[in-house]
């Protein structure tokens, strides 16, 4: 039978109890870890978010009732003790923020009894995630999804604190808006008094912290809810948290350094950790050139190198076909991996067929100095030597080449580099390594539409010194557009955005939208524009992959409350779930069951 709490007032968390307070009385409560009766006595860890206490009940001590009630105990148990603070009688146990200390129970209140859980409230649990999603309010009892939740609650409070420091107001925007589909898909919600009408709920807060800078707050921020109706990957969720920020008169300088300044703050105060400041900058085609990659990892090196000059006249078919119709040879170098079997170098070819390789070219240097290689027989010697040379190869070593387009080359090895990372051993998984990515192109090319698209979106600010490439050569227009990466981590990216009427007009022309699908799209923000608008720039990280990897685990699932699973949906609660007819009614919504696809 549960018991009240009536007149009971809790005094301490479990480990805000010390040896400071010795031949104290308090009164904690929380779950009970752990219970041992040893014949007479009986210990008891009681676990709080705090952490772990050890309670002794002895008879004599605690009285006969409190006693009956003690030996009832089992793991999960609510209870409340009052009691006194005493030096361990035993040895001390290092492991425990409390493990000099214990409680001598003089009064226990049962508070909710539990059944036995279907699997153990520990760190680093080894049941199933599928089991833990299932009852996902036992798993978040876990110390170490404790500790991760902790540290994102605090980093919050640190970002805010930061943020209005520098003059930036919170400012929350809708979550019911205008549909404007492009990019991901987005999430819709019906209208039950407007029939057949749609809101969306936002991918970003984009148009709506453009239009307050329109408004004149000057420096806008907020902790904002985003959805993206998209396929689910490890660091990937339905719904996301964003810290995203908006500033009046500024430029990419301004936006760099406070947002550098912040990130210091942040992982000084939440975790420790010194970030160098100025954070390194690399433009995106020196990262694509170098790493293969816009969001590179550079805590290790394994950098691209491009051949196609060294190959160019070979007689190999698949480099001289790369090259001839305007794609690149490029290798890298897996130093002292020369004596690896041929099944694992199997294995790496199939890695980058993932990516879109057609294969993957190799030449295995053995320690004599000897090679191995997939396409000798059409080299010649001395091609084969300017290859091995242009790499620094040498003997150990394992030359992995690509050939193809550059933009599926980049794919490959920028991908590869990173698998033989961890294969080798290659990254310390306690450096955290910052590096802005800047000079976006500002549009890419789509084979799926066969047009260009905005590699941002389409209010993204091209370099002024490239405003001319617009007319003449739009693929090689740069953005004013950066990316904030961690350990080879998109944490967040932003632009300078377009405040000049004529550039906008051109933008969308450029992009295929019309003057009157622009209006219907975005007229509430072109209409705002023309009553005098500053120029603003922007930024937006993501809460979740920051917290992910400050706190060193593997997914965003570990650092969300409440997440989804790959398909989106809920394993506690089984949303999404089917909903009344009535309610279907009310929307003037029909369902209607999907066609099987034909075998």
């Amino acid at each position: 039978m549960a018991e009240s709490m009536k007149g009971l007032k809790r005094t301490h968390r479990c480990t805000e109890v010390s040896n400071q307070n010795v031949n104290e009385t308090v009164t904690v409560m929380g779950w009970v870890q752990k219970s041992r009766n040893k014949g007479g006595i009986i210990f008891v860890d009681l676990r709080d978010r705090s952490g772990i206490l050890q309670v002794i009940f002895e008879e004599e001590k605690c009285g006969s009732e409190s006693f009956a009630k003690a030996e009832r105990l089992r793991s999960e148990f609510v209870v409340a003790i009052t009691g006194t603070v005493a030096l361990r009688a035993g040895g001390i146990n290092k492991n425990l923020a409390t493990g000099d200390i214990e409680i001598i129970a003089a009064d226990l209140r049962i508070l909710s009894e539990a059944d036995t859980p279907p699997f153990p409230i520990e760190e680093n649990s080894k049941t199933k995630e599928e089991v833990r999603l299932k009852y996902r309010t036992l798993d978040l009892r876990r110390p170490d999804l404790q500790r991760n939740l902790i540290l994102r609650s605090r980093v919050v409070s640190i970002i805010r604190n930061f943020l209005a420091e520098e003059g930036f107001l919170e400012i929350e925007t809708p979550i019911l808006n205008k549909s404007t589909p492009e990019g991901a898909r987005d999430y819709l919600v019906p209208s039950r008094v407007h029939p057949g009408s749609f809101y969306a709920l936002p991918q970003s807060p984009q148009i709506f912290k453009q239009l307050l800078m329109a408004a004149g707050y000057d420096r806008y921020y907020q902790v904002a809810k985003c959805f993206r109706d998209e396929d689910l990957r490890a660091d990937r969720q339905p719904e996301f948290t964003q810290i995203d920020m908006e500033l009046s008169f500024v430029d990419i300088d301004e936006v760099l350094d406070v947002n550098e300044r912040l990130l210091a703050r942040v992982f000084k105060e939440a975790i420790s950790v010194e970030v160098p400041l100025p954070i390194q900058r690399m433009t995106w085609q020196e990262a694509m050139e170098r790493f293969g990659s816009d969001k590179p990892d550079v805590r290790f090196g394994m950098e691209l190198v491009n051949v196609t000059e060294v190959v160019k006249d070979c007689d190999f078919v698949v480099f001289k076909g790369a090259v001839e119709n305007g794609g690149s040879v490029r290798g890298i170098n897996a130093k002292g991996q020369g004596g690896m079997p041929r099944k694992k170098i199997d294995a790496l070819v199939d890695f980058a067929k993932g990516y879109g390789a057609k294969g993957l070219a190799y030449i295995a240097i053995s320690e004599d100095g000897t090679r191995k290689s997939s396409f000798a027989k059409f080299m010649k010697e001395e091609e084969m030597d300017a290859l091995v040379d242009r790499l620094d190869g040498q003997p150990g070593d394992l030359l992995l080449f690509a050939a193809d387009r550059d933009k599926i080359v980049f794919s490959v090895l920028g991908a590869l580099r990173c698998e033989l990372a961890e294969q080798m051993e290659l990254i310390d998984k306690n450096e955290f390594r910052f590096l802005w990515i800047t000079e976006f192109p500002v549009f890419e090319w789509s084979d799926e539409e066969e047009r260009y698209t905005a590699m941002h979106h389409p209010f993204t600010m091209p370099m002024e010194e490239d405003l001319a490439l617009l007319d003449t050569d739009m693929g090689k227009a740069r953005a004013k557009a950066y990316d904030i990466v961690l350990n080879g981590v998109e944490l967040g990216g932003g632009s300078v955005r377009i405040h000049q009427d004529d550039i906008q007009e051109k933008m969308f022309r450029l992009l295929g939208i019309s003057e009157e699908d622009a209006h219907d799209r975005f007229g509430f923000l072109l209409t705002a524009f023309q009553y005098g608008v500053p120029p603003h720039a922007g930024l937006a990280f993501g809460l979740d992959r920051m917290i992910m990897l400050m706190a060193g685990a593997e997914s965003i699932r570990d650092v969300i409350a409440f997440p989804k699973v790959k398909d989106a949906s809920c394993m506690m609660s089984n949303a999404p779930d089917k909903v009344d007819a009535k309610q279907l009614e009310e929307l003037c919504i029909q369902v209607v069951e999907a066609e099987e696809s034909a075998l």
